[in-house]
C-alpha cells in the first residue's frame, strides 16, 4: 500500500482507521490463528503506511494503535495493582492416584456420584492478568501474590497475540488469565545472541519468559518473540457462561488465543488416559509444557467447590513425572533456618535436569537419609519433584565402592555452637538458642522478602552485614536504621544507602496482610496471612483470636489457628510487635465484610438480565456483603435468581428447577429486610 499521507486531516484519519482494521485482521489471522493471508512484505508494508501518517497527524495516534506495540520509553520501576479478582495458584496432583483422589473430593464436595471435566496444557510460562473496559487493554499486570502484581501493561502491548481492542460482542470491563511463554526457537535464538554477547544464558524457556515480560524497558520485551495463550476469566461483567468450555470459546471469539489442546471428559479415567497421552507428546510442541490442567467444567459446580485458603477445590494441576538423572552425593551440609530447623543438603556433581544444571537436593531432615540410606559419596538418582525442587529419588548401592561416607545431624549447632534437639513426635532437629545468629539472619532475610514486606536493595548480603556490624537484630530495628549507619558498609554509597533508607520507610505502608507473613508465623503463607488480615482487621484483635474463633474462618485449619495462636502467646513475640508499632509499621488492614452479620449466610443467588438500580457487579458486590454467595449458572442448588429486564434462559431453568425468582423490586425488598441485621 501507498505511504502517501493525505493533506487533508479527517482523509488521514479515515486512512489510519482503515490501516489499523487491515493490520489488526492479518496479526489475528498470523499470531492467534497461525493462518496468515498476506507475505510479510505486506504487512510490513501496512504498518509502514501506518506510521507515516501518524508521524504527520501525532494527534491520530491511539493507545491500541498496532505502532504501539514496538516499546515506549524505558519505565522506572513497575507500580503495584491490586487484580479485580484473586488470582489463586493450583494444588498439583503428582501421580494418577492423586488425580483420582481430586475426582473423590470433587464428588463428595458436590454429592454427585458423575462430574464433567475440562483438561487443558499446562502452560510452562508466566502468569498474566488482562484488564479491559470498553473492548480496549487498559493493563496488563504480574500475577505477584494472587491479589497485587506488578503493573507489566507497556510490556504486554509488545505480545502480538495480546488483542489491544477486543471483536465482537465484548463485555464493558473483562478481566482475562493467559500465560505468557517464549517458544523453544525464540529461546534458542536469544541465547545464541546472549553467548555472542558474553552474557549469562537463561536456564530455560520459563525463566527467560519472567525475564523479558518484566524488562523496564519494553523495546527489549518487544524484540523477544513472547506468546501467549489465555484460559480464564475473572471479572466479565454482562456476560453469562455456564461452562469453562464455553468459557474458552468465548474467549477466542473475541480475538484471544486459546491452546488448542484441550479436551472436555465425563470421567477422570479418560482425564487420565488423556494427560498420560501427553508425557511423550510433549517434546513435539513448539514451546514447553510441564503437565495439564484439570478443572470441573461446570462454572455453577465451581462456584459449589468454592476455594481452601490456597487454592481452588474445582482444579487442580497434574504434574508430568519428574526427569531424572545420575549423579554423585560429594557432600552433605547442614543449615539453619529461621525457626532453627537444621536442614541437611546434598552437595551434587554438577548435572543437567529438566533443562536447568543441578548441584543441590534436599534431604529434608535425618529420617529421610536413613529411609534413603545415603551417604556421602553415593551414586544416586535424582529428580524434580513437581519440576521444582531437587530430590534424591534413590541410591544406587550396588555402585558403591567402600568409600562412602555415613552421615548424622551434629549435635551442636553449625552456626552458634548450642545443643540441637529433635522434639518427642517430630522429624526435625532444632537449635535450642533463640538468638542463633542464623535463626536472626534467616527471619530478617524472609521479614525484607518480596512478598513479605519487600524493602527493595536489602538483600541476603546487606542483612548479613548489617547483623555483623551490630545495627540490627531484629525486624524492628530496621526502623531505627540511619544513612549514617550504613554509609560505613562495604559497597554501600550515598545514593545506595538513602535510597535502602527510603524502602524501609516505603514499607511501614505495606499493611497488615504483608506483616503477618512477614513475621514467619509457622503455616501462615501470603494467602491466609490476607485472609486473617481481612478477617480481623488489625493484629491485636489476631492476638486475641482463640483457636475456635480462627477454625470458624472457612479457609483457616487446626493446624494454622494452633499456630497463631501459640505465637502470640509468647512474650518476646508480643513484645516486637509492640516495637514494630511504635516504628510506624501499619498493622491495620480494610476489614472484609465476613466481620459483620452475615444473613444470607449459605444462600447461592444467580444474576440474569438488566437491573435498573444497579448495575449486576454492585448487585453481586451487596449479596457477597451480607455472606451470600454469586453463582454464574442455575443448579438444584440455587436459592434464588435475580431476574431484571430481559432476563434470559436462566430464568427458564429457574422455573423447570423451581428456583425462586425475584424481580428487582422483590430483590431490594429482601435486601432491605436484612439490612437491618447488619
Amino acid at each position: 500500500m501507498s505511504a502517501k499521507v493525505p493533506a487533508d486531516k479527517e482523509q488521514a484519519a479515515r486512512l489510519a482507521a482503515e490501516l489499523r482494521a487491515k493490520i489488526d485482521h492479518h496479526s489475528h489471522r498470523y499470531y492467534v490463528l497461525d493462518a496468515p493471508e498476506i507475505t510479510d512484505a505486506e504487512f510490513d508494508g501496512l504498518l509502514r503506511a501506518l506510521q507515516s501518517v501518524e508521524a504527520a497527524y501525532p494527534e491520530l495516534v491511539a493507545p491500541d494503535s498496532p505502532t504501539q506495540r514496538v516499546g515506549g520509553a524505558p519505565a522506572e520501576g513497575f507500580g503495584r495493582v491490586a487484580h479485580p479478582t484473586p488470582m489463586l495458584s493450583l494444588g498439583n496432583a503428582l501421580s494418577l492416584d492423586e488425580l483420582k483422589a481430586f475426582d473423590a473430593r470433587v464428588k463428595s464436595g458436590l454429592g454427585s456420584d458423575t462430574a464433567e471435566y475440562v483438561v487443558e496444557l499446562k502452560i510452562d510460562g508466566l502468569a498474566i492478568n488482562l484488564l479491559y473496559e470498553g473492548g480496549r487493554l487498559i493493563r496488563g499486570a504480574t500475577r505477584g501474590d494472587g491479589v497485587y502484581g506488578e503493573d507489566v501493561t507497556a510490556n504486554v502491548r509488545t505480545i502480538r497475540a495480546v488483542p489491544l481492542t477486543l471483536r465482537g460482542g465484548y463485555p464493558a470491563r473483562l478481566e482475562v488469565r493467559g500465560e505468557v511463554f517464549l517458544p523453544r526457537r525464540e529461546f534458542e535464538r536469544i541465547n545464541k545472541g546472549r553467548e555472542a554477547a558474553e552474557e549469562a544464558l537463561f536456564a530455560n524457556p520459563r525463566n527467560a519468559a519472567a525475564g523479558s515480560l518484566r524488562q523496564l524497558d519494553p523495546r527489549i520485551t518487544a524484540d523477544r518473540a513472547l506468546d501467549i495463550f489465555v484460559y480464564g476469566v475473572g471479572v466479565r461483567e454482562g456476560v453469562e457462561l455456564a461452562t469453562h468450555a464455553e468459557t474458552l470459546a468465548y474467549l477466542a471469539s473475541l480475538g484471544f488465543k486459546t491452546n488448542p489442546h484441550y479436551r472436555v471428559y465425563p470421567t477422570i479415567e479418560e482425564v487420565a488416559a488423556y494427560c498420560e497421552s501427553w508425557a511423550d507428546k510433549r517434546a513435539d510442541l513448539p514451546y514447553d509444557i510441564d503437565g495439564l490442567v484439570v478443572k470441573v467444567n461446570s462454572l455453577a459446580d465451581q462456584a459449589t467447590l468454592g476455594f481452601t485458603a490456597k487454592d481452588p477445590r474445582w482444579a487442580i494441576a497434574y504434574k508430568f513425572p519428574a526427569e531424572q538423572a545420575v549423579t554423585t552425593v560429594e557432600d552433605i551440609i547442614v543449615s539453619v533456618g529461621r525457626t532453627g530447623v537444621l536442614t541437611p543438603t546434598a552437595v551434587l556433581k554438577p548435572v543437567r535436569l529438566a533443562g536447568t544444571t543441578v548441584s543441590r537436593a534436599a534431604l529434608h531432615n535425618e529420617d529421610y537419609i536413613r529411609d534413603k540410606d545415603v551417604h556421602i559419596g553415593d551414586t544416586v538418582l535424582v529428580h524434580k519433584a513437581g519440576e521444582i525442587i531437587p530430590e534424591v529419588v534413590a541410591v544406587l548401592a550396588e555402585r558403591r565402592t567402600g568409600a562412602e561416607r555415613e552421615f548424622a545431624i551434629p549435635a551442636a549447632c553449625p552456626e552458634c555452637g548450642s545443643p540441637v534437639v529433635r522434639q518427642p513426635g517430630e522429624a526435625a532437629h532444632k537449635c535450642t538458642n533463640p538468638s542463633c545468629p542464623a535463626i536472626l539472619r534467616e527471619g530478617l532475610f524472609h521479614f525484607v522478602s518480596r512478598d513479605a514486606m519487600d524493602i527493595d536493595g536489602l538483600g541476603p548480603a546487606i542483612v548479613t552485614a548489617l547483623l555483623a556490624a551490630g545495627l540490627v537484630r531484629d525486624a524492628a530495628d530496621l526502623y531505627a536504621l540511619t544513612k549514617e549507619q550504613l554509609l560505613p558498609l562495604e559497597r554501600m554509597g550515598e545514593k545506595s544507602a538513602q535510597n535502602l533508607i527510603e524502602a524501609i520507610d516505603k514499607s511501614r505502608q505495606a499493611g497488615l496482610a504483608r506483616a503477618l507473613f512477614a513475621l514467619g508465623i509457622r503455616f501462615v503463607g501470603v494467602k491466609a496471612a490476607g485472609i486473617l488480615a481481612r478477617r480481623f482487621g488489625d493484629v491485636d484483635a489476631i492476638a486475641r483470636a482463640t483457636a475456635d474463633d480462627l477454625t470458624a474462618i472457612e479457609e483457616i485449619g487446626p493446624k494454622i489457628a494452633g499456630s497463631v495462636v501459640a505465637w502470640f502467646a509468647a512474650p518476646e513475640n508480643l513484645a516486637l510487635v509492640a516495637r514494630l508499632r511504635r516504628a510506624g509499621v501499619k498493622l491495620t488492614e480494610e476489614r472484609s465484610t465476613e466481620d459483620a452479620p452475615r444473613p444470607l449466610a449459605g444462600k447461592t443467588f444467580v444474576l440474569t438480565g438488566t437491573l435498573a438500580a444497579m448495575t449486576r457487579g454492585e448487585a453481586a458486590a451487596r449479596i457477597e456483603q451480607l455472606g451470600g454467595k454469586v453463582a454464574g449458572a442455575v443448579s438444584k442448588k440455587t436459592d434464588y435468581v435475580v431476574a431484571g429486564e430481559e432476563a434470559g434462559s436462566k430464568l427458564d431453568k429457574a422455573g423447570k428447577l423451581g428456583v425462586a425468582v425475584l424481580d428487582e423490586a422483590g430483590f431490594e425488598e429482601l435486601l432491605k429486610s436484612v439490612a437491618d441485621m447488619v
